[in-house]
């Protein structure tokens, strides 16, 4: 006798998030109090004029990645409602990720934990990281997957952090290195280990709306605003944030620029792509991330800008299928073309800037510009090779990733029932969802 399909594990999220939570609850409690206010009034004044000059930056932060980056990836036009909904989950599962390890580390060097603001914002960077990778394999995978992706994502990014930026002395603080590179590779890893040499055609429910391309490109515009805050709040006040806002206003605006032009010579009829619309105008804030806070010439950023703009429209035209068609590489969101391209273009032209920027005369600035390579070798190599162990991890038949004829489609996750889907009078809870789910 067959044995019946075995049902989706629906309350796996749910049970998994509350042992989660509950244990995070413990771990505050036992190790981690908040930052003591100190004694003297001038180191009090001090303190607050650090936070008054850092929240206004975060508070962009909070808006670029619950409202921009949750709007860009609505392209998909019946997965609104998941994609937002999953992002705001993954920020904030991996943001008490990161500070639990980042609490773990502290205490078992130092004891108890102070949390401040600075300690919230480097766990939100990691956080940043999760957003992105998974942007690889959307659509096609379950909320469990999706966690499971930022348990493991966020260790490997703290770890990878500290080997680059502490070990090896990259210079990086708009994150080209370690949150765009890092976390584009780690979701290709992902994707590949994932759905292996399978060769998906496009599916009915991916191809975007008129509706669809405007939410992300209303995304796009809010991501543009907000990005020099990202680049410039680790910067250190003065002239060096100063640069870091004026290089990323910019290298944004001439991508955003150069972006259009591409796009439009790209076509026959000169008409725009939204898609291009929406990921090459942010090209140069990907790109600008490493030498950012340097004195360069202006011209120097509207040049990466303007560069990083094309290298992402024509690696959606040319790399994007041959990745496809060589090693059936899946890539839902094009992450690799707005943050991997660009992030080893800005890789490169800090390899130039350094030492043309400094004012050493030795052989130490030549010596950072190898850092800079050494580091792009680093975080490219250790996040492939954890993306594709996470990909691996995740085809576990107990994470329930959807059925093929189910993906895309907010049905699955969201009790939506539209007024020409409702079902007939008289027919039970159970046989309406069985029809909308028929109609998928």
């Amino acid at each position: 006798m067959a044995m019946p399909p075995p049902t989706r594990p629906c309350h796996l999220l749910p049970l998994s998030l509350g042992l989660f939570q509950g244990a995070l609850l413990l771990f505050f409690a036992l190790f981690i109090t908040y930052d003591e206010p100190s004694a003297r009034a001038e180191d009090a004044d001090l303190v607050a004029n650090q936070l008054y000059g850092i929240f206004p930056l975060f508070q962009d932060i909070q808006v670029m990645l619950v409202v921009g980056l949750g709007l860009l990836l609505t392209f998909l036009p019946r997965y609104g409602l998941s994609v937002l909904t999953h992002n705001f989950l993954l920020l904030n599962f991996s943001t008490q990720w990161a500070l639990v390890l980042q609490g773990l580390l502290h205490h078992f060097h130092h004891g108890q934990v102070r949390l401040d603001l600075r300690n919230l914002l480097t766990a939100e960077f990691a956080a940043v990281t999760v957003l992105i990778s998974v942007g690889a394999i959307l659509g096609r995978t379950s909320p469990c997957q999706l966690l499971v992706v930022a348990a493991c994502e966020v260790p490997i990014y703290l770890a990878s952090e500290w080997a680059v930026v502490t070990r090896l002395g990259v210079l990086d603080v708009g994150g080209t290195i370690t949150i765009h590179i890092f976390s584009c590779y780690f979701g290709l890893g992902v994707s590949k280990a994932l759905f292996g040499a399978a060769r998906w055609l496009v599916h009915p429910k991916e191809t975007p709306t008129p509706r669809s391309d405007l939410l992300s490109l209303v995304g796009t515009l809010i991501l543009w605003v907000f990005w020099p805050s990202f680049v410039a709040i680790l910067c250190q006040p003065g002239d060096a944030q100063h640069h870091a806002i004026l290089n990323t206003l910019l290298a944004r605006s001439a991508s955003a620029v150069t972006t259009m032009v591409a796009s439009s010579l790209r076509e026959r009829d000169g008409k725009l792509s939204p898609g291009h619309l929406q990921n090459g105008s942010l090209a140069g804030g990907v790109a600008i991330g490493t030498v950012a806070d340097m004195a360069m010439p202006p011209v120097a950023a509207l040049a990466l800008g303007s560069l990083s703009a094309v290298a992402c429209i024509l690696g959606f035209r040319f790399l994007t299928p041959l990745l496809v068609r060589k090693l059936a590489l899946q890539d839902q969101c094009g992450i690799h073309n707005l943050r991997g391209l660009p992030g080893i273009l800005g890789t490169a032209a800090s390899a130039v800037a350094i030492p043309v920027a400094s004012e050493d005369t030795s052989g130490s600035r030549f010596s950072q510009a190898l850092c800079q390579a050494a580091g792009l070798a680093v975080a490219i190599g250790g996040s492939l090779l954890a993306g594709l162990l996470t990909g691996a991890a995740l085809r576990l038949p107990c994470l329930a990733r959807p059925p093929e004829r189910l993906c895309f489609d907010d049905l699955l996750y969201f009790k939506i029932q539209d007024q020409a889907e409702s079902p007939e009078p008289g027919s039970t809870a159970e046989e309406g969802d069985l029809a909308l789910k028929e109609r998928v």
